[in-house]
């Protein structure tokens, strides 16, 4: 009985400073021991340079399942995963952005400024970078903090739970793509279905590319047919024709060097990977030879997130989406592991 008295007045308590819900890691191990613990929270206060925003949904990265089973080096001792966040800003506001601007927050949550690397346009790879729901706590939670810097107002055709997973997935499948050096009407292969796949290659057809999919599961399979693409095998299947390009989105080994088999001369394969299993053996002479080249993704910059977005609007990209309450985010996180939903998840708290 009370709990409905108080719940109309929930948020403006959790506003007031008094605590949050919030998923939190405490000892990163396989996600069937559901890791992630339900809790309240303190919630964050921003310094100076950041926003406060109430979360309003945060897409659940591959990348999150690895912080969460440990395969990422352990950063904190307890942590907020998510980095893929849709919020509206309730403190820290600016003439940029003033209070209850939407924005997004991404996987790069920060960098030092005047690295080498980001004196050289090159803020992917700084020394000293902050990565959102890693170094510093994420978006399983009913707030968040953000640099004002490392914010990006959100398109009003984007809503909150289709704009969540464009934020890492669709901006590193994005940045995937250039790295890759894609030009309009080539040959393109994705090796790997999942959520970054199946944004980029919205991109892909807006470019008019031919896009080959390599990848496992029916399901995921038959999601690459409905969006276009040309042809489809299973997961180290090698296409009917020679790539231009590829973009491997598996963490596997195996699928780079199917990849690279698959690649005309000169041709380009990029990782979008941030941890792999070893890549086996390979010939050299028959597989990368001939001025063939092997890049890695490494995050993303502004400038990529802010295209990103830009593009997504006009060509409205609508992204599918399967949405658990912030109660399941351990579910989330398994269904991602185990392949089970076609396309993105998101956390809704």
């Amino acid at each position: 009985m009370i709990g409905a008295v108080l719940a109309p007045f929930r948020k403006w308590i959790m506003v007031e400073g008094n605590g949050m819900r919030a998923a939190v890691l405490n000892s990163p191990q396989d996600i069937s021991h559901r890791p992630l613990q339900i809790a309240d929270v303190p919630q964050p206060i921003p310094t100076p340079d950041q926003v406060l925003l109430r979360v309003r949904a945060c897409g659940v990265c591959r990348t999150d399942l690895h912080i969460v089973e440990g395969e990422l080096p352990r950063r904190r001792q307890q942590l907020i995963p998510g980095h893929q966040i849709v919020g509206e800003i309730v403190e820290g506001a600016t003439p940029e952005l003033p209070l209850g601007t939407r924005i997004g927050v991404s996987w790069l949550g920060g960098t030092d400024g005047d690295c080498w690397y980001c004196r050289h346009n090159l803020e992917n790879v700084c020394n000293s970078p902050t990565f959102t729901g890693y170094t510093v706590d994420g978006g399983y939670a009913e707030f968040a903090t953000a640099r004002n810097d490392f914010v990006f107002p959100l398109p009003k055709s984007l809503d909150d739970l289709h704009a969540a997973p464009l934020l890492c997935a669709g901006i590193i499948g994005f940045r995937s793509l250039r790295v890759a050096g894609v030009q309009h009407d080539e040959r393109v292969g994705l090796f790997g279905f999942g959520a970054s796949a199946h944004l980029a290659i919205a991109v892909l057809r807006a470019w008019e590319c031919e896009v080959y999919v390599s990848t496992r599961g029916a399901s995921h399979r038959k999601l690459a047919e409905s969006l276009g693409a040309v042809w489809v095998g299973d997961a180290t299947e090698k296409p009917p024709v020679e790539l231009d390009r590829a973009i491997t989105f598996a963490p596997s080994g195996d699928v780079v060097i199917a990849a690279l088999a698959s690649l005309r001369k000169a041709g380009v394969v990029a990782i979008n990977a941030i941890h792999l299993d070893r890549i086996p053996e390979f010939d050299y002479d028959r597989l990368l030879w001939g001025e063939r080249q092997l890049r890695s993704v490494a995050n993303m910059t502004r400038a990529d997130a802010r295209d990103f977005l830009a593009l997504a609007a006009e060509i409205r990209l609508q992204p599918k989406v399967t949405a658990y309450p912030i109660e399941q985010a351990n579910e989330a996180l398994a269904a991602v592991k185990a392949e089970r939903v076609d396309g993105a998840v998101a956390v809704i708290p």
